[in-house]
């Protein structure tokens, strides 16, 4: 019982220091661009292309999605 304890402890103190780290990187990247959201977008875009690594792009949201219903004609 004590090893299964055990066992969930440790992926919460896992969880824990990525959440906290992935806390620490946003402040970094806030405090490097003073909070303007679209700096950091643009930031992100060029070091993406940079990185020559191919990138997943989905389907637009709600496009496509539902069969579209033409209206009857008048008669």
């Amino acid at each position: 019982m004590n090893e299964k304890w055990w066992i969930v402890s440790k992926k919460k103190n896992n969880r824990d220091t990525t959440i906290e780290e992935i806390h620490r990187t946003r402040e970094r990247m806030a405090d490097k661009f003073g909070g303007d959201i679209a700096a950091i977008l643009e930031d992100a875009r060029k070091r993406q292309a940079a990185s020559g690594r191919p990138v997943w792009r989905g389907r637009p949201s709600n496009t496509g999605t539902q069969p579209t219903v033409e209206p009857d004609e008048p008669k």
